[in-house]
């Protein structure tokens, strides 16, 4: 399951790591349907998801789903292309200064928010200063801002943003939707207020969000700043955009087979032949950077603190056949803990460790777990194998709750037990800030090599004061250094090297136990076009139409 991406810190790392998978920003390649003729103008794309947000504010909202919903509403500086390449948006250029810890924006001018106030480098300003403040309780966005020091208003379409040290980062974080430019008009209100409706200068005003039932939105009319790779200029074509809440997979499912919605999100993968085969629909599939779907042993406690044992249970356990089987080839199983998508991706994971259920035993035997009790679990003086792992049924999404329990299943042949920990999600929060478990399982999208940082630098491991998505609590000197050097340099081929390295280590450290590589799997109407896509794999509506008949 997603464990929030931050323990609401008082709530934040449940719903981080419940949603921990990040965004970028706005790419316009890969378009569902035949984009071939006019597109049309007006009429409403409704879109059924399998998730909602829990706050529609991207700054503090720990889920990464929150991308998804805000992005129609909220333009952001920059754009990231699949490349990895930086393109202008609502900043028209940017200067870094050679120590590398100060970036000077020029912005867009004739900018309005739906709000009708300006958007200028106060604006900009409000904004950061908004994330990195404590009331914000941001979950998300806050850990990917680095050693932010503050905003500096030049002119009133100048800013310059400093750090106490350099970060590399920077330019892919702003891309995302995490860090889209909201109304600072709007950033007065409480946080309550925010959870509910965000205004921004993009494509859609949002109208009602309704729990449990979806988001409605309108076209901005007078829009008229796409980011440079959009296939059009001026107002979206749609009139009306809807996000729709269908949880359960065959209700999706029917909406989009029956025509009772234009496009849904996660086909559920034993039905992607089935959409495939059918002449009115179209399928298109999004390989996620950034973190896979992972598990995660807590390196500090427990009997996961055995680095004999950690790899005992990766290597004990067929989790490729697992995937393979539960998903029907819609998504492969992971070997790194990022995918392939993701810059300085080590294709040498891949043969780096292996199923073998033998060797496992071997090393339960050599790490003391050499007994067994009636159940046939292993033990060691008197205590079972067991491990605690808090499960959030709830939120768990892709059927991760089946695969869970084929772990289990498959645990307790190699001698652990799993035991599924019920706890209600801000019980999940204060487990993960006491470091209260032994192993975590979340997805972390994000469409920068810097997710490992996330993933395993020591400064990211939860505290009572800050929240980080460290799930394993793993700590090293030389892979933090090697994250540190990338951070420091935005030569993006020795940052490739060095995540190549953080790879290795931690693979060797068996620090993470890979589980799949999530593909986002969208399914559409044939009437349905140019829906884009997101580095990080999330869908855009920006382009978007619905012809016709």
């Amino acid at each position: 399951m997603l464990p929030i991406r931050r323990p609401h810190l008082v709530g934040l790392p449940l719903v981080s790591l419940l949603f921990l998978s990040a965004c970028g920003g706005t790419s316009a390649s890969n378009k569902v349907g035949d984009s071939s003729g006019a597109p049309v103008k007006g009429g409403t794309l409704t879109f059924g998801v399998n998730t909602e947000p829990i706050c529609l504010d991207p700054h503090a909202s720990p889920q990464d789903v929150a991308g998804l919903f805000t992005r129609p509403a909220l333009d952001s500086l920059v754009s990231l292309d699949d490349q990895g390449k930086i393109h202008p948006w609502l900043a028209t250029s940017w200067q870094i200064s050679p120590d590398q810890k100060t970036y000077t924006f020029k912005l867009r001018q004739g900018v309005k928010f739906s709000d009708g106030t300006a958007f200028d480098a106060a604006a900009v300003k409000a904004n950061l200063d908004h994330i990195v403040d404590p009331k914000t309780r941001s979950q998300l966005a806050a850990t990917a801002i680095g050693p932010y020091t503050g905003t500096t208003v030049v002119d009133p379409q100048t800013a310059k943003v400093t750090f106490s040290k350099p970060y590399s980062p920077f330019l892919a974080a702003l891309a995302t939707a995490y860090f889209g430019i909201e109304s600072a008009q709007s950033l007065t209100q409480a946080p309550d207020a925010l959870c509910k409706k965000v205004v921004g200068s993009g494509p859609f005003v949002i109208d009602a969000f309704t729990p449990h039932q979806g988001i409605t939105y309108h076209q901005k009319a007078d829009y008229n700043w796409a980011p440079e790779g959009a296939k059009h200029t001026g107002a979206s074509y749609l009139a009306k955009l809807q996000f729709k809440v269908l949880t359960e997979d065959s209700v999706r499912l029917g909406a989009l087979t029956s025509g009772q919605i234009d496009a849904i999100a996660s086909v559920p993968p034993v039905n992607v032949k089935q959409v495939q085969a059918n002449s009115k629909l179209t399928i298109d599939k999004r390989q996620a950077p950034g973190g896979n779907y992972n598990y995660y042993p807590n390196t500090t406690s427990g009997p996961f603190a055995d680095q004999k044992v950690r790899q005992a249970f990766r290597d004990g356990i067929d989790f490729s056949t697992i995937v393979k089987k539960l998903y029907f080839g819609a998504f492969d199983p992971a070997f790194s803990p990022v995918s392939p998508a993701t810059l300085g991706y080590d294709k040498g994971t891949e043969t780096q460790w292996k199923y073998d259920a033998t060797a496992a035993g071997k090393l339960l035997d050599e790490a003391g777990w050499s007994g067994h009790d009636a159940q046939g679990y292993r033990t060691k003086g008197g205590q079972r194998l067991t491990i605690r792992w808090p499960f959030l049924k709830s939120f768990a999404r892709e059927q991760r709750q089946t695969l869970a329990e084929q772990v289990q299943a498959e645990a307790k042949k190699i001698g652990f037990e799993i035991q599924f920990v019920d706890v209600t999600p801000n019980d999940y929060v204060a487990t993960f800030v006491k470091g209260d478990y032994d192993l975590a399982d979340f997805s972390w999208q994000r469409a920068d090599g810097d997710a490992l940082r996330n993933l395993f630098a020591t400064s990211s491991i939860t505290t009572a004061k800050s929240f980080g998505q460290n799930g394993a609590r793993y700590s090293d000197k030389e892979v933090d250094g090697w994250l540190g050097d990338a951070l420091g340099t935005t030569d993006l081929t020795k940052r490739a090297d060095l995540y190549t390295k953080v790879q290795q280590k931690v693979t060797d450290n068996a620090a993470v136990f890979p589980v799949y590589v999530f593909n986002y799997l969208l399914g559409a109407s044939k009437k349905t076009h140019g829906i884009g896509w997101e580095p990080q794999a999330y869908p855009t509506f920006y382009d978007a139409w619905v012809a016709k008949g």
